[in-house]
């Protein structure tokens, strides 16, 4: 639903007249037919997909859909001369994160799928050139179609946007802890400058995507999120083609084999035998994965108790818990990382290891939540991702703590570790019924515990839905708040207007802060 009452939602201050005078100048832009109305078309797409709190609450008043970088351009001053919030949005943002769900209910939504050229791959140097509607099916084919000795990591769904996973993960490698993995940026500012970062600032610069800095402050990774800019360009970094990738699959029998199994994982990584980050998934989410519900134990109140658990473990043939990864290089170098990783989990009691077959390198259905969406019949999730470090004693009592909460909530556990050099990535999903408006409020205020739980224990949450952003940025509240404060002293000079992105990542604008939007 895109309206209230049979009315459209307006954003909060912008009344009748004035929206109506802002969609005349921008038609004068895009033209009717880019231009989207709750009267004209359902905006359902551009709505919380899975709607935690009541079908409409993120609903957009109207979309706009630009398809070059002039029209974005002309967009934003717009905006802000008719005070109209704008809500960039990129293909395939997960559902777990309210898809393309504005922050602030009733902004107008910006599509950015329209500018989907792949501007340049270097051939030499690896790396691609790409406008923010280039999706990862749309760049493989390319590197495909053109025989380039590159590879694309399978780590979002093939429909999701390269540039925003780049932007959200600082890599094209899920939930990594390395340095950003893209280089050069191409930005429209809030009043319509264009502004190119490092060395593309140089006219008819020719280090722009191999070289991140220039002269001076560096300002790339305060436009990973699209609340001070919209980047229109961006320029990542590809992988070689190795000669062989294979998949690989470790489990272990207990619950307590989380922490030797983090341990030795993160030695593998840290010294370069495993190159990609290994995902750990728990029983229940590994169990979900392969197509089992909560409705398959009946009679039972209350989370899935251990036998129960212990027994589908058994008869799926898992662990309790099932590390999913890939080795890639030359087959000699593949077979001698099989090998130390075979050797390194010798001291687990009970582990099992299994070497897929050459080619069958992707990950496991369900990684961002998916397959926990599928344990309840109209299942949906809020996604909360604490990053501590890799320790096995750190994973352990981050599981311990999170699980706690969930069963006291009656929920089970469906969480999965990602486990980096130097941190782990603990991806929680809270799951409700999309049916069911109690489950849907007892979800959100489980997620805002989980939130102010990790906060207690020095960690902070990575990405959150639009119902969450708030308790998120809340955390970061070391010398009362500073870090806020200057996102929004920044906030302020760049966007006076206060139109860009409204509230997202918990940055308000001077016109909406405070007011508990």
């Amino acid at each position: 639903m895109t309206s209230v009452g049979g009315r459209t939602r307006l954003p909060h201050g912008v009344g009748a007249r004035e929206f109506a005078e802002a969609l005349t100048a921008f038609r004068a832009v895009l033209g009717d037919s880019r231009v989207l109305t709750a009267e004209a078309v359902a905006l359902t797409g551009y709505d919380d997909p899975q709607a935690v709190c009541g079908a409409g609450h993120f609903a957009p008043s109207a979309a706009l859909l630009p398809r070059s970088v002039e029209e974005v351009r002309q967009l934003l001053p717009l905006a802000g001369r008719h005070r109209i919030p704008l809500a960039p949005a990129l293909p395939g943002r997960h559902t777990g994160l309210g898809g393309a769900a504005p922050r602030l209910p009733g902004a107008v939504v910006l599509d950015l799928a329209g500018l989907n050229r792949i501007v340049a791959v270097d051939a030499t140097f690896g790396h691609a050139v790409v406008e923010p509607g280039v999706t990862f099916a749309d760049l493989a084919a390319h590197l495909a179609a053109h025989r380039l000795p590159y590879r694309l990591d399978p780590v979002d769904l093939g429909w999701g946007s390269v540039l925003g996973h780049a932007l959200d993960t600082g890599g094209l490698a899920p939930y990594e802890d390395e340095p950003p993995l893209w280089c050069g940026l191409e930005v429209v500012l809030p009043d319509g400058e264009l502004v190119r970062t490092g060395t593309g600032a140089v006219p008819g610069a020719r280090t722009a995507h191999l070289w991140p800095y220039g002269h001076g402050p560096s300002f790339d990774t305060m436009f990973a999120p699209l609340n001070l800019g919209v980047v229109t360009r961006l320029g990542v970094r590809l992988r070689p083609a190795p000669a062989d990738r294979r998949s690989y699959v470790v489990t272990v029998p207990r619950a307590d084999d989380l922490g030797p199994l983090v341990d030795i994982l993160r030695a593998l990584r840290a010294d370069g035998t495993l190159t990609e980050p290994p995902i750990v998934r728990g029983p229940l989410l590994a169990a979900a994965a392969a197509g089992r519900r909560r409705e398959d134990f009946p009679g039972v109140p209350g989370p899935v108790p251990e036998d129960a658990v212990a027994s589908v473990v058994r008869e799926l043939r898992l662990g309790h818990w099932t590390a999913y990864g890939t080795l890639a290089g030359h087959p000699a170098v593949v077979n001698a990382r099989w090998a130390a990783l075979r050797e390194a989990l010798e001291p687990v009691p009970g582990a099992r290891c299994t070497l897929g077959e050459p080619g069958a390198d992707r990950a496991p259905a369900g990684l961002w939540g998916d397959a926990a969406d599928g344990w309840l019949k109209h299942g949906g999730h809020l996604a909360v991702t604490p990053v501590l470090p890799a320790t096995g004693a750190d994973a352990l009592g981050q599981y311990g703590s999170t699980r706690r909460l969930l069963h006291a909530a009656d929920h089970d556990y469906l969480g999965s570790f990602v486990v980096g050099r130097r941190v782990l990535h603990h991806h929680v999903p809270v799951v409700f019924d999309v049916h069911d408006p109690d489950g849907r409020a007892g979800a959100l205020a489980l997620a805002r515990r989980l939130v102010t739980r990790a906060a207690a224990d020095g960690l902070g949450v990575r990405q959150a839905h639009p119902a969450l952003m708030d308790e998120v940025a809340a955390a970061y509240a070391e010398h009362d708040h500073a870090l806020r404060r200057l996102g929004e002293r920044v906030k302020d000079t760049l966007d006076p207007a206060g139109v860009l992105a409204p509230g997202s990542h918990g940055l308000w604008p001077r016109r909406y802060r405070g007011l508990g939007l």
